[in-house]
């Protein structure tokens, strides 16, 4: 079966603009350099698989026509990852059940502390969704055939889960590295959807040397940058990419 994967954030943690109207080194006048926060969606005809909550979420769906969501898989806790999961609220009163959330331990106790009326209601509203611990491999049969397979790779003085789906796609938003040990599930893929932060070194991410090294030993098909900060216009960056490597944008999609 074949599945939809589209972008719907690709900013860094404030977005591009900023709150402040700050763009950066991005031309405000290319569409492409407006940035929400990083979140992901893979789609089938009947049903929806999000990546993250972040704060820019409701924006997100209403750009991309999203009708149902299925099931969320959390990468991590930080909260551009995170604090969008009210957005989940009318997925829930449209179709009467709680939504499966799947996040490892530390994310899993983050979210219950944090939205804990998300999950067990008060004050009148009812719970919208359920938590489900991530495993390092899930499959999902009715009506898409998808398989995760969950990878944890380090963010800064975090981990950060990445996810391969199908064996096709792997989604990595969040890292400053790979454990050699796991290298293997990233090489030759046919995309690779990977964190490119600034061109500056940074404690918790990729910049864009270490990005392209890695991309050049990992040989992905194609490779897609994101977590994309305002110091990266989408045109500059771009003539300085390899053919298979491109600047990813709110919206971008492609069959996996």
């Amino acid at each position: 079966m074949t599945l939809k994967f589209t972008i719907l954030g690709c900013g860094s943690s404030m977005g591009v603009p900023t709150a402040t109207n700050n763009w950066g080194n991005c031309n405000p006048n290319e569409k492409k350099n407006t940035r929400t926060r990083c979140s992901a969606i893979i789609s089938s005809k009947k049903s929806n698989t999000l990546i993250d909550t972040s704060p820019d979420l409701r924006l997100q769906l209403l750009d991309n026509k999203i009708q149902n969501i299925k099931r969320v898989i959390y990468t991590h806790m930080h909260a551009d990852q995170t604090h969008g999961i009210n957005d989940l609220r009318p997925f829930f009163l449209k179709n009467k059940k709680k939504i499966d959330v799947y996040a490892d331990k530390i994310t899993a106790k983050y979210l219950k502390r944090t939205f804990n009326y998300c999950f067990n209601g008060g004050k009148g509203y009812p719970p919208i969704a359920k938590i489900k611990m991530l495993k390092k491999n899930m499959m999902f049969k009715s009506n898409e055939n998808l398989n995760i397979k969950t990878i944890p790779v380090p963010h800064g003085r975090i981990m950060c889960m990445s996810f391969v789906f199908n064996k096709k796609l792997a989604y990595a938003s969040d890292l400053h590295d790979i454990y050699k040990k796991d290298l293997k599930y990233f090489k030759k893929l046919k995309f690779l959807v990977i964190d490119c932060l600034r061109y500056s070194k940074h404690p918790a991410h990729l910049n864009f040397d270490d990005c392209i090294k890695l991309i050049k030993y990992l040989k992905p098909k194609r490779a897609i940058l994101t977590n994309l900060h305002a110091d990266i216009d989408y045109n500059y960056i771009k003539k300085y990419l390899p053919k298979n490597v491109s600047p990813g944008y709110d919206g971008m999609s492609f069959l996996i």
